[in-house]
């Protein structure tokens, strides 16, 4: 006989269990659901990721589509349509505004220059000193060193291009300074070559006076045929 002091399993037990268990996989499914979307960054803004792709569209355009203004329709030339392509005469117009602005700018500087020159060498203390050569087959210049009162104002050394255009006739200004009214003596020292290639050094000496207005000196160097040597002496404009 069965022992009836133990009772029997509900047959209902089973299908409580089975429905406990799939509660409770729902809910572990609901929450990593959950946790899955707190994890993932929110979307951007329709607005903001639509800005990147125009972007790419702009950089393919055409320059002359890029350049062209809403609703301008852009010919083949680059010129809006209705209006006209620059002609020929237009561009000569151009260029001849252009050569004349170059113009006025050049002459704007000479005259810059000129006023410079009047401020810093007024005509009252002005001196200035020339040097013009002629012929030149007994010497040829290097340098030339000038001293005023017993102190040296400039040492210069003359490049070959500079001393050809002193043989075709030029006039170098050599110094530009101020002197004070009174006597003062000027002091040049020429060196080069000489007859036979050799080293030549030689030396000039005035003594000049400076009244009221600017002074002009002028070094010359010649040629003395009949002593087949260089002469070297300063003129005094007055």
């Amino acid at each position: 006989m069965p022992d009836q002091s133990r009772p029997a399993p509900s047959v209902s037990s089973r299908p409580r269990r089975r429905l406990r268990s799939a509660a409770v996989l729902v809910l572990l499914g609901a929450l990593s659901v959950s946790l899955a979307s707190a994890q993932t960054p929110a979307p951007k803004p329709a607005a903001t990721a639509a800005a990147p792709a125009a972007a790419p569209a702009a950089v393919a355009a055409p320059a002359g589509d890029a350049a062209a203004a809403p609703g301008v329709v852009v010919t083949g030339t680059g010129v809006p349509e209705g209006e006209k392509p620059p002609t020929a005469a237009d561009t000569r117009g151009l260029d001849e505004e252009t050569q004349s602005l170059k113009k006025d700018v050049v002459d704007l500087n000479r005259d810059l220059f000129v006023l410079e020159e009047e401020l810093l060498f007024p005509a009252n203390t002005q001196v200035a000193v020339f040097l013009s050569m002629d012929v030149g087959e007994f010497f040829a210049l290097d340098s030339v060193t000038l001293k005023i009162d017993q102190k040296e104002v400039i040492n210069y050394l003359y490049t070959p291009r500079e001393v050809d255009a002193l043989l075709k006739g030029g006039v170098h200004r050599l110094y530009l300074g101020n002197l004070k009214v009174g006597s003062h003596e000027l002091v040049a020292f020429f060196s080069g070559k000489g007859p036979n290639n050799r080293d030549y050094k030689r030396g000039a000496t005035i003594k000049f006076e400076k009244g009221i207005g600017a002074k002009y000196l002028e070094l010359k160097i010649n040629d003395r045929q009949r002593t087949m040597q260089p002469e070297f002496e300063i003129k005094d404009w007055e």
